[in-house]
């Protein structure tokens, strides 16, 4: 089979996004399929192509056997909601050329996951110049979270955006998402029930587990073996909430037995460093290579899973799967009956966004208690066991691609 990808993000080789994209090429490379991937040259989480590529350059390369074509696009230096839009556009149009020359490499299936949005109307396009299905994937609500974040504003320009939304969707063959309540918003936007599919988010079990103490990086932190880790690991960005992180490291400052480390890179860090400095139970580590996260994940006690309130349902974490995978505790910041909470009950803490106090009440109990923190932690592997394992939920993947691939041949 044939499967064409078109994806803003694609980075099999570090964690965080763009991970999923390329572990899924890579994963039907393996399996024996053909897969030529449209995409960009790397540039996040720090908002800079990286040195060994070009913004402004078209690159074909070969990886793990994906054909890989990076199309040129404009990055801004300091990311605002216009800014991220013309980034957007730019992508959009700088890929439809390629897009439309897989019509001449007849694909069997054309996927293409938002956010960017902006790039559906060109797989569209494609897909139906090559007589193909077409699926979208949603691993989040961009247009939702963009206003509700106060990226976009405006009334009018809201009902218009989500009416072309909306339009957009209803065209497509699959719809996909990665949770129940993600899936229900794809519904309420006018998918079809029998076009609708929940693709979670998984994770390597095998290279995560918690047998692994993460002794390497405790001893390279300079930490006891009796201090308690607290650890946020991932993109540093706005959706987050970042600033309870400092707030809380700042309230248990005295308690001399318990470290934060705060791993990653994005627009929201130099904030988040600020409002840390002078904390000397704080320490910050950059974006470490997917080789280490089985070990960075593992030398924590405690996983920290900061949200903002209005972004409670449009995106479901994708650090979450490492989290539990790792079998360890989790405190998160989210509503009752919102989708992150319902995985985390019995994993770890929910507690309300935005209440630093509370957030750091949390954390100070788990650190208190070594039981507790066993019992939520072997809840934790299970769930993912049970749910989250990469070779299950791409066999899964794998079928609905057949189904649909053969439903467009008959």
């Amino acid at each position: 089979m044939n499967i064409t990808i078109y994806t803003l993000n694609f980075y099999p080789e570090l964690t965080g996004i763009g991970k999923y994209s390329g572990e899924m090429a890579i994963w039907l490379a393996r399996a024996g399929h053909r897969v030529s991937v449209v995409t960009a040259p790397p540039y996040y989480p720090e908002w800079k192509v990286i040195s060994s590529y070009s913004s402004s350059a078209f690159r074909r390369e070969l990886v793990a056997g994906v054909d890989v074509c990076r199309c040129p696009l404009w990055v801004p230096v300091r990311p605002s909601g216009l800014k991220r839009l013309i980034h957007l556009g730019s992508f959009a149009l700088s890929s439809l050329p390629v897009m439309l020359r897989q019509v001449f490499w007849r694909p069997d299936v054309v996927w293409v996951v938002a956010p960017a949005f902006f790039c559906a109307p060109g797989a569209w396009l494609t897909a139906r110049l090559s007589g193909a299905p077409v699926w979208l994937h949603v691993q989040d609500y961009e247009v939702d979270a963009a206003f509700d974040l106060g990226l976009l504003k405006g009334e009018r320009i809201k009902r218009f955006v989500l009416a072309v939304e909306r339009f957009i969707f209803k065209r497509f063959d699959v719809v996909s998402t990665i949770s129940g309540r993600m899936l229900d918003r794809a519904l309420s936007k006018g998918v079809r029930a029998d076009r609708a599919v929940m693709f979670p988010n998984w994770v390597d079990i095998s290279s995560i587990h918690p047998r692994l103490a993460g002794g390497g990086y405790r001893a390279e932190l300079g930490f006891a073996a009796d201090d308690v880790v607290a650890l946020y690991s991932g993109n540093m960005g706005n959706k987050q909430g970042l600033e309870i992180l400092a707030d809380a490291a700042r309230l248990l400052v005295s308690s001399p037995k318990l470290r934060f480390v705060f791993c990653g890179n994005g627009a929201g860090r130099a904030d988040l460093e600020a409002r840390c400095a002078g904390l000397p139970n704080v320490t910050f580590l950059d974006l470490q290579p997917l080789e280490r996260l089985g070990d960075l994940l593992t030398c924590a006690d405690i996983h920290l899973l900061p949200q903002r309130a209005d972004a409670a349902d449009l995106v479901m974490p994708s650090k979450l799967t490492g989290m539990l995978a790792s079998g360890r505790p989790v405190v998160v910041t989210a509503h009752p009956g919102t989708e992150v909470a319902r995985v985390v009950e019995g994993c770890g803490r929910v507690v309300p966004p935005e209440q630093a106090e509370v957030f750091a009440n949390a954390i100070a109990a788990l650190a208190d208690d070594a039981e507790q923190r066993a019992n939520f932690g072997v809840a934790a592997r299970r769930y993912a066991e049970e749910n989250l394992d990469k070779d299950a939920v791409l066999r899964r993947f794998e079928a609905e691609l057949l189904k649909l691939a053969g439903k467009a041949a008959s």
